[in-house]
């Protein structure tokens, strides 16, 4: 078993009297699709924002590559290789589509023109190259989804936290999505996936599977520990008639 690329150990934060998140600890893996499911409120996102250092916990530790990067500030633990997507996706609306990666790309590229180059591979690569030269106003909810993993692919990560990917999206737009992130993982690239209610989606992408109800987590395993788990039936699935 390869070592693990990113460990989360007995987080725990709180704002004033809710605790948002109450000792939760996991591991991935490089190359690893992972997702960490729950529903509205039970914490995916401060997770994400732990990680990628927007929040400081009141307890426990981040390790990346081994080494904590609790404390360090987002631009140095995007620049060590996590980068992340958000829920609410704001691209720059009056830039083109590789305009917006390559703003990504200059964390690495020594020139614009680079950046630029470097930032039409990735705009390629997430099926938005017909588009490259568009506004990012003029995208669909969809095209903004894959333009904003660009940017986040702009930064070469080694994991990817995807924020809700799937939320908006219809049912077709959701397959294609999850095809998109298999495709991470056959490129080396780990990703951490929050998804709240789009359970099918989840089972086949997901090499392991994380649970957080009201900010504790109940179970972690792969998809079909996770699908037969009875704490994971009770608190989310729904009875065993309806989990099927």
């Amino acid at each position: 078993m390869t070592e693990p690329l990113l460990e989360v150990e007995g987080i725990a934060i709180a704002f004033g009297g809710v605790q948002a998140l109450a000792g939760v600890s996991l591991e991935v893996r490089a190359g690893e699709i992972f997702s960490l499911i729950g529903p509205n409120g039970a914490g995916k996102t401060t997770l994400f924002n732990v990680i990628s250092g927007v929040l400081r916990p009141d307890a426990g530790d981040v390790r990346f590559l081994g080494r904590s990067i609790i404390g360090r500030a987002p631009h140095r633990i995007a620049q060590a290789g996590i980068a992340r997507t958000y829920q609410i996706v704001r691209p720059f609306g009056r830039l083109s589509v590789v305009d917006n990666v390559a703003v990504g790309a200059l964390i690495h590229a020594r020139t614009v023109e680079r950046a630029r180059r470097d930032a039409r591979e990735i705009v390629e690569f997430v099926g938005l190259a017909p588009y490259a030269d568009r506004f990012a106003s003029d995208l669909t909810l969809t095209q903004r989804k894959r333009l904003e993993v660009a940017r986040a692919l702009a930064l070469r990560p080694k994991l990817l936290l995807l924020d809700e990917v799937m939320a908006g999206l219809t049912p077709s737009e959701m397959d294609g999505m999850a095809d998109f992130v298999l495709g991470l993982s056959e490129r080396g690239i780990a990703a951490v996936c929050g998804i709240e209610h789009v359970m099918r989606l989840v089972m086949r992408i997901s090499h392991r599977i994380a649970v957080l109800d009201a900010g504790r987590l109940i179970a972690q395993g792969d998809p079909h520990a996770i699908q037969n788990d009875p704490a994971v039936i009770e608190a989310y699935l729904g009875t065993p008639t309806v989990a099927g």
